[in-house]
């Protein structure tokens, strides 16, 4: 009985605040007005990271300069979703030469650890934390590769910012501050508490933050380049101190690292490009998603009914089974993608979809052959999406000496089943949650934004075009929006969905609506968060200005000038 109490409060506070209009504008979901300038925008989802990125730009530096210094600040100022010691993506409109560019800065396994050792040792999957989920940091070599392409200042400038606020401090905002009071576990890693927890906790909301450590790498790195964290000791203290813990990472994992420049994939939805990364990223999920829903006329049902809501969770599932099948590193598998994100293909996987929510669907079978995101803009028409990730929010937990960043675990997402495309191998790329995206109009660019949170983010991707698009909402409105997340899909680490998952909401939907939902089959669930972090810039090329919007949910900003 208390339990259905509960829920039946939840659906009437859904249904109460899904009336309401906290805006004089009307406008339904909006937190605040866009923001609108001509020479410059940034979006991030930390303030002082905003500004850094806006100082580059009025300093001379173009919208990849202002990237890489956002990103290296909000190592510092957020190290509870990225750092040096992760991997980077990004999506690069060079207003030069009228192109997007693809970059995939991802590391991969170390060359000594084998698949052999989690099966003699009865792991089931991956651990979570500790030396055996670190793969190769990508962040570092994705920053230079953009610079040594695009850039117009030199490193050492670029990275000044981060300098400065790693030796002189910060104040710690809000929900940065929550999340790393929820990372007290990780000090039992050698290196995390005297890095993060130097006073035995994590620093609270408003308290200065220092990180004497990371500025000094840093320093390294605008002194000896690239090459000081791949060949010089950078690497060699990250070495030593992962083999120490009984991980498995070597010198010739660094020497061999490499980005990787790829061409972006795209699908027209309703008239608009929309611009992903190819695999071992998911943003394939978010076109085949899509393709899906354009099979639909969305605009008539309507943000928030039933009819829209169902189709869409439905087209996730089908989306997030060829996810779960397909999704790996090119470089061990030759994949269908051309398939996957075909028109045809996608009438096909729609015409699965019933009134009632399905427990389970196929993959197609098909022939075979916790995360920062950022948006820059600048006065010349240069537009980047950059997303960057240490996954598991404050990482592995391997803290390497004195370096004062910690190291990623994204080798978790490798499957042990040894017949499946991501299964773990040496030296190869896992399956990566990541994804900048991108929207062209007409061969122009449109829209720079992504929406991080693991697999929230291409059911996000998806959920801000349609709101774009078919609901014709403002960039932040689309933002603010509730959202919804669908959670138990099959997963590329080998999980299969049999029950049809479970539906979270928001507070903003009726309760009609849940109810209809509830009467289809959909198990529905209210959740606090995990619904991503989304940040956007807008090129209006009739003004000839830029709108930015930035994450109600985050404690970012978005700024111009």
């Amino acid at each position: 009985m208390k339990k259905q109490t509960i829920i039946t409060f939840s659906l009437l506070f859904a249904f109460i605040i899904g009336q309401a209009q906290d805006r004089i504008t009307g406008n339904q979901f909006a937190t605040r007005s866009e923001v609108i300038s001509q020479h410059g925008m940034a979006a991030t989802s930390q303030p002082l990271a905003t500004q850094a990125a806006l100082d580059i730009l009025k300093a001379g530096g173009n919208a990849m300069d202002a990237a890489i210094a956002a990103n290296a600040v909000l190592g510092l100022v957020e190290p509870t979703g990225n750092g040096m010691g992760g991997d980077l993506f990004a999506i690069i409109w060079d207003a030069k030469t009228q192109k997007l560019y693809g970059l995939n800065a991802s590391g991969r396994s170390p060359y000594d650890l084998t698949l052999d050792y989690f099966l003699e040792n009865n792991y089931k999957k991956i651990p979570s934390h500790g030396p055996l989920p670190v793969s190769v940091p990508g962040a570092v070599d994705g920053w230079f590769e953009i610079n040594k392409k695009f850039g117009s200042m030199k490193m050492k400038d670029i990275l000044q910012p981060a300098i400065n606020y790693a030796n002189n401090g910060f104040p710690v905002s809000e929900l940065i501050a929550y999340y790393w009071n929820g990372s007290r576990s990780l000090q039992r890693f050698p290196g995390f508490k005297e890095t993060f927890m130097p006073n035995g906790k994590a620093p609270a909301k408003g308290e200065i933050f220092k990180n004497p450590r990371l500025a000094k790498t840093f320093e390294l790195i605008a002194k000896g380049g690239r090459d000081v964290f791949y060949k010089g000791e950078i690497a060699e203290k990250i070495v030593e101190y992962v083999r120490e813990q009984g991980g498995f990472l070597s010198m010739r994992d660094f020497i061999d690292h490499h980005s990787d420049w790829v061409e972006p994939l795209s699908v027209n939805y309703r008239g608009y490009d929309v611009w992903e990364l190819p695999p071992n990223g998911q943003g394939t999920a978010a076109l085949q998603m899509l393709n899906i829903l354009e099979n639909y006329d969305i605009a008539s049902m309507g943000f928030g009914s039933p009819e829209y809501m169902h189709v869409f969770i439905e087209a996730k599932k089908l989306a997030f089974e060829d996810r779960a099948k397909y999704y790996s590193d090119m470089d061990f598998n030759k994949l269908p993608i051309e398939e996957l994100i075909a028109k045809d293909y996608a009438k096909e996987r729609a015409a699965l979809i019933k009134d009632r929510a399905a427990r389970s669907y196929p993959a197609g079978e098909l022939e075979m052959g916790n995360t920062i995101y950022l948006t820059v803009a600048d006065k010349e028409g240069n537009m980047v999406s950059l997303i960057q990730s240490n996954y598991r929010g404050m990482g592995s937990g391997m803290t390497p000496g004195d370096l004062g960043f910690i190291l990623q675990d994204r080798g978790e997402l490798f499957s042990l089943d040894k017949n499946h495309m991501n299964v773990y191998e040496p030296h190869k790329r896992p399956f990566h949650t990541i994804i900048p995206a991108f929207i062209t109009k007409d061969g122009k660019p449109f829209v720079s934004f992504g929406l991080m949170g693991g697999a929230m983010q291409p059911q996000g991707h998806a959920q801000i075009v349609v709101n774009l698009i078919d609901f014709g909402m403002n960039l932040q409105v689309a933002g603010d929006a509730p959202r919804i997340r669908h959670d138990g899909s099959s997963q590329p680490t080998g999980e299969v969905m049999t029950d049809g998952g479970i539906v979270n909401l928001e507070s903003g939907f009726s309760f009609e609506t849940i109810n209809e939902l509830m009467s289809r089959g959909h198990k529905i669930q209210f959740s606090k968060g995990g619904y991503g972090g989304y940040q956007a810039i807008m090129w209006d090329d009739i003004n000839k200005v830029y709108y930015g919007a930035s994450e109600s949910r985050k404690d970012g900003q978005a700024a111009g000038y």
